[in-house]
């Protein structure tokens, strides 16, 4: 519709961007907006699971208000994301652009670094400021025209900590794992994100916190151990299976009993998929068996798993047209006469 008025549609495609990726990078790991600031390429760690040799991609937070760095595990939805604002960044070089960052409360500059969030400004690269992802975010919250009690909703950059937090700890994540994840000194922080909890959820999760403080009133304040961090990594070695990864949450049961066609959880492997167009052709054969049998109720659980299958073949097919993701990697640092090379 014509409005009269002139639309600088690369500022706004650019703002959609970075507003995207704000929304994705603080909803998948909850940390807060100026440690998404402080990103860089060396912020990525490979990490080695010892019992299988698989490597799992993590990312090294910085700390905003504590003295403790922290690692958080990348899932391939952050990858899929942290590719994308690499390869905007990029722009077609070798290497993400070195700047300097200047810290607002401890009025300093920081050395030229890869800034993930950073944009070409003119003839300049310069790294992203809290006040322009404000600005970014109320422009995407405007755009989406979404009310509460007929008031325009605007999103917050830490609206999307507490998103995180919530759904953590109602997927089965312990509270004072979560607290480790978070950054959180206390566990009562961590447990304050519980005021945009559902009246059940608080209700009763305040009940099953009295229970446990009558049964052991001092594990609930206790440190994490490094037998329960290892139990948590490990969650992430029994993640693969025959036909791509299980993305079910820490601590929490198989659904499906292992009928891993039937699971919306499964992220599909395009690499598998001449084993699942087998499997999906014996379907076929079991079901016109289970026809000529009378055997109704076979039948009825065949046809739900052909169409679970028929979803993946098709989600694997849309994986296999996307374009590779480029490699995050674990960059060198080297400095020559002030500068990082180009390996960086």
């Amino acid at each position: 519709m014509a409005t009269g008025r002139r639309r600088n549609l690369t500022h706004e495609e650019e703002a959609a961007f970075w507003s995207w990726a704000t929304v994705e990078v603080l909803r998948h790991t909850g940390i807060r907006i100026e440690e998404m600031l402080e990103l860089t390429h060396h912020s990525f760690i490979a990490y080695t699971l010892p019992t299988t040799g698989e490597v799992v991609p993590m990312l090294q937070v910085a700390p905003s208000k504590t003295d403790a760095e922290r690692l958080l595990l990348v899932s391939p939805e952050l990858a899929e994301v942290l590719t994308a604002v690499i390869f905007r960044v990029r722009a077609g070089k070798a290497a993400l652009p070195l700047v300097s960052a200047y810290d607002v409360f401890e009025q300093t500059w920081s050395p030229p670094m890869p800034f993930l969030f950073q944009r070409r400004y003119g003839t300049e690269d310069r790294p992203l400021t809290r006040s322009y992802i404000r600005e970014c975010l109320v422009a995407t919250s405007q755009s989406a025209q979404i009310t509460v009690a007929g008031d325009p909703l605007e999103w917050r950059p830490h609206d999307f900590r507490r998103i995180f937090v919530t759904d953590a700890i109602r997927s089965g994540l312990p509270p004072h794992i979560a607290a480790k994840i978070c950054g959180h000194a206390a566990l009562d922080t961590t447990m304050g994100y519980a005021a945009i909890y559902p009246e059940d959820v608080i209700s009763h999760h305040r009940a099953f916190i009295a229970r446990r403080r009558t049964e052991r009133p001092s594990e609930e304040y206790r440190e994490l151990t490094a037998t329960e961090w290892d139990e948590f990594l490990s969650h992430f070695e029994l993640r693969k299976v025959a036909l791509g990864t299980c993305g079910r949450d820490y601590a929490t049961p198989c659904q499906h009993e292992n009928a891993c066609v039937r699971c919306p959880l499964l992220l599909v492997d395009p690499a598998q998929m001449p084993r699942l167009q087998e499997i999906h052709a014996n379907l076929i054969d079991r079901l016109q068996e289970a026809k000529d049998q009378g055997w109704l109720g076979e039948v009825a659980a065949i046809e739900t798993t052909m169409a679970a299958a028929a979803q993946k073949l098709e989600a694997m097919r849309e994986r296999a047209a996307q374009p590779s993701t480029v490699h995050l990697g674990m960059p060198d640092f080297r400095t020559t006469a002030g500068r990082l090379t180009s390996d960086c």
